[in-house]
């Protein structure tokens, strides 16, 4: 019932957030006779948090419509390459008229970016996105919102995302010879299994995996979020955290992880630097500072757009990283897409070249827990291994910001430039874009 009386509630404050919209515009349009009064600019900025305070936030666009390589603006397009029941592959196309960039760009790796699904839309990499496009060609996993999925297509399992990302990587690898993958957060776990079982079957590996802040060993410095999953049941969050989606979504009757539960908990983890963050937006609105009321709107746009998870890929994603630790103790058996049982066997793993990286101050994924990756592929040669810490960096500033930009990109594209190989010959035929 805790969903349906969300819903209602959301329903019932929908209509005054409008109007705290409305009455802000009228105290801040300077030709509104409202705008002349006394103390306009602080009913204004008072109305304006109101609304954004109770306002429902959609999914972000990823909006990314040209990159400059080299001093040449290149334009990006923007579509789905594989659309599967719970995640879209979406391509980001470039395409240029310059000869020489045209070169240039058809000449680039590949990258297949994996984008957590822990509560957050892909478009919460959107800057990871951006900076790669600059010297690769990007896909990324879009993840879809649980509740917009009917029940006809079937759940949804730790094991069915692992086969998704090996669906994805073969599909990169058909298309250009081979590729890159890069995992952030969440999915440093499944991407690990998906290469492992290649390796295992003896097929064709990616050539790099860049691992980026993920819990590939929770038990190593654990944080609040690692605690609260080791120290509860899974019963008691099958009992305490799952709800049926209600019937006005597509997605009426799946159990889900609601969205709305995940932000409660990610607003939790640090209520005062959000209840400061506010009232700073509260005096930039006030002081006409409209650079950082709009960096201000940016940010929560993205981390206030929450989806649901499928209830089935939650639970055994708690109980497989967080509680039994399948993966570094050696087992964890996935179905594969055949319906057949295989073991992850990470040892497996002897050409793809592994790069972690960790951020000092990471307080999602604590220090080590991504490093444990090396361990677990030990056959892969030490010359084609690599780990960083990032020195005041926390969760997010490994893969968006300042730090992302200048200190962690250029050696992931270094790394990936380092351990490339050329595509064969005739391997994909020529193209008037990359």
């Amino acid at each position: 019932m805790l969903y349906q009386i969300y819903e209602a509630q959301r329903s019932l404050m929908e209509p005054f957030a409008e109007f705290a919209k409305a009455t802000s515009k009228l105290y801040s349009n300077p030709v509104s006779p409202f705008a002349q009064v006394p103390l306009s600019q602080r009913a204004a900025a008072g109305y304006d948090l109101m609304y954004r305070l109770w306002k429902d936030y959609e999914k972000p666009e990823f909006g990314i419509k040209t990159v400059n390589v080299d001093g040449v603006d290149v334009a990006i397009h923007e579509r789905v390459e594989i659309n599967k029941p719970f995640c879209e592959l979406r391509r980001f196309k470039r395409f240029s008229d310059e000869p020489a960039t045209l070169a240039k760009l058809k000449e680039q790796p590949a990258v297949l970016i994996v984008a957590p699904l822990s509560g957050h839309y892909a478009t919460l990499l959107r800057d990871t996105v951006r900076t790669m496009l600059r010297d690769h060609k990007v896909y990324i996993t879009d993840w879809k919102n649980a509740r917009l999925v009917p029940l006809e297509d079937g759940e949804f399992h730790l094991d069915d995302y692992v086969n998704y990302v090996q669906e994805f990587i073969r599909h990169l690898q058909k298309e250009y010879g081979n590729c890159h993958v890069v995992s952030v957060c969440q999915p440093t776990v499944p991407v690990l299994a998906a290469i492992s079982l290649m390796a295992s079957r003896g097929e064709t590996t990616p050539l790099s995996m860049v691992m980026m802040g993920g819990p590939i060993d929770a038990r190593k410095s654990p944080t609040a979020v690692n605690n609260l999953a080791m120290n509860k049941s899974y019963e008691w969050f099958e009992n305490n955290v799952i709800y049926r989606v209600p019937t006005n979504f597509p997605g009426a009757g799946r159990r889900v992880y609601p969205g709305f539960l995940q932000h409660t908990g990610f607003v939790a983890m640090n209520p005062d630097r959000h209840l400061s963050s506010h009232y700073d937006y509260f005096k930039h609105l006030i002081a006409g500072d409209d650079t950082s009321a709009e960096a201000h709107r940016q940010f929560y746009d993205e981390y206030n757009a929450v989806l649901d998870m499928d209830a089935d890929y939650y639970l055994e994603t708690i109980r497989t990283v967080f509680q039994e630790f399948h993966l570094v103790n050696g087992t964890w058996d996935i179905i594969t897409e055949d319906g057949e049982l295989e073991r992850v066997r990470p040892e497996d793993i002897r050409t793809t070249a592994q790069f972690t990286i960790e951020g000092e101050l990471d307080d999602i994924s604590g220090s080590g827990q991504t490093q444990a990756a090396h361990a677990l592929c030990y056959n892969i040669p030490k010359t084609r291994q690599k780990h960083l810490e990032v020195k005041g960096a926390g969760h997010y500033g490994i893969f968006s910001g300042r730090r992302w930009r200048e200190v962690v990109y250029p050696q992931v594209r270094e790394f990936i430039a380092q351990h490339n190989v050329n595509v064969p010959v005739g391997a994909k035929k020529a193209r008037a874009h990359a």
